[in-house]
C-alpha cells in the first residue's frame, strides 16, 4: 500500500504568486466588465436626442437617470421628432436586457419608428409596422413603447402603447388622471401585432407625462402606487415649465427605491388657438 505524502504548507512567496495570479485575473474580469458598461453608456447618450422640438403652443423637456450602482446599462430611451406633415412624434420606451445588446437595440428601435411614422397614417399603424421590422431582424430581445402623434392643425394627441406604463395628465383647471387606454403587446413578440389609438383633444392647458417603469416602480414599491405619486407631481405642476416638471417627476423614483434606468418626456400644452389653422 502506497502512502500519501503530507502535503507541504505553501510557501509566503508561493501563496503571493496565487493570490497575484488570482488578483490580475478579477482585474482583467473587471476591466472588461468596465468597459462593457462605458461603450454602453457612450451608445446610449449618443441614441438619446440632443434637443426637442417645439411648436406653438406646445412645449417639451425630457430627462434621462442611469441605474442606480452604474453595472447594469438599461434600454431605457425616448424621442421626439418632426413628422413630413408637420406634425410631432414622440416615443418613450425600456428594452428588455441591461447590456451593450440592449443598448443597441434600442437605437434600432427609434431608428424604425422615425422611419415608419414618416408614412404611418397613426401611432398604432407606426408601432405595428415597427413591431413586424424589429422582428425581421431576428433578434431575441424585446421593448415596452408608447409612440404619440400631436397634430397642430387640430390639437389632437394621438397615441398607442405596446406593452409600455400608461401616461399621466393634468391640466391647470385641477384635473388630473392615468391614461389606462387599452394597448397591445410590446414590440419584438408577435408578428401582426395591433395597437389601438387613442385620441385626445388637448382643449385645456396642461401637460402630458411619459414615463418608464424604473420612475414608478422598485422592489418593495408596487407600480400603482408609483403612478399615484407621478400623477399628484403632474397635478401640482401643470402650468409649470416643463423642465421643472420633468425634474419633479424624476424625484418620485427617489421614493420606490428602484435599480433601473429611468426616463421621463414632458409634453406641456396650452389650449388650442381660437382658430385652428387650416
Amino acid at each position: 500500500m502506497t502512502q500519501r505524502r503530507p502535503s507541504q504548507p505553501e510557501s509566503a512567496d508561493d501563496l503571493l504568486t496565487r493570490l497575484g495570479r488570482l488578483a490580475a485575473q478579477a482585474r482583467a474580469g473587471a476591466e472588461l466588465q468596465h468597459a462593457r458598461v462605458e461603450l454602453a453608456e457612450a451608445l446610449q447618450r449618443e441614441m438619446l436626442p440632443v434637443s426637442l422640438p417645439a411648436l406653438p403652443g406646445l412645449r417639451t423637456a425630457a430627462r434621462y437617470s442611469p441605474a442606480r450602482h452604474g453595472l447594469d446599462i438599461g434600454g431605457d430611451w425616448y424621442d421626439a421628432f418632426a413628422t413630413p406633415d408637420g406634425a410631432l412624434g414622440f416615443s418613450i420606451g425600456d428594452v428588455q436586457g441591461h447590456d451593450v445588446e440592449a443598448a443597441a437595440f434600442m437605437g434600432q428601435i427609434r431608428i424604425a419608428l422615425r422611419a415608419v411614422a414618416a408614412f404611418a397614417p397613426d401611432p398604432g399603424e407606426a408601432l405595428a409596422q415597427a413591431n413586424d421590422l424589429l422582428l425581421s431582424m431576428h433578434r431575441d430581445l424585446f421593448a415596452t413603447c408608447s409612440f404619440l402623434r400631436f397634430d397642430p392643425t387640430t390639437w389632437v394627441l394621438e397615441s398607442a402603447r405596446a406593452g409600455h406604463v400608461p401616461a399621466i395628465w393634468a391640466t391647470i383647471d385641477g384635473r388630473y388622471g392615468i391614461s389606462v387606454d387599452e394597448g397591445g403587446l410590446p414590440l419584438g413578440m408577435l408578428p401582426g401585432s395591433s395597437y389601438p389609438v387613442t385620441r385626445h383633444r388637448l382643449s385645456t392647458p396642461g401637460a402630458y407625462v411619459l414615463v418608464t417603469d424604473g420612475v414608478v416602480e422598485g422592489p418593495s414599491f408596487p407600480i400603482e402606487a408609483g403612478l399615484e405619486r407621478v400623477a399628484r407631481v403632474v397635478a401640482a405642476g401643470a402650468g409649470a415649465e416643463p423642465a421643472a416638471l420633468a425634474a419633479a417627476v424624476m424625484k418620485v423614483a427617489d421614493c420606490t427605491g428602484h435599480q433601473d434606468d429611468s426616463a421621463v418626456l414632458v409634453l406641456r400644452h396650452d389650449a388650442p388657438p381660437a382658430v385652428l389653422p387650416g
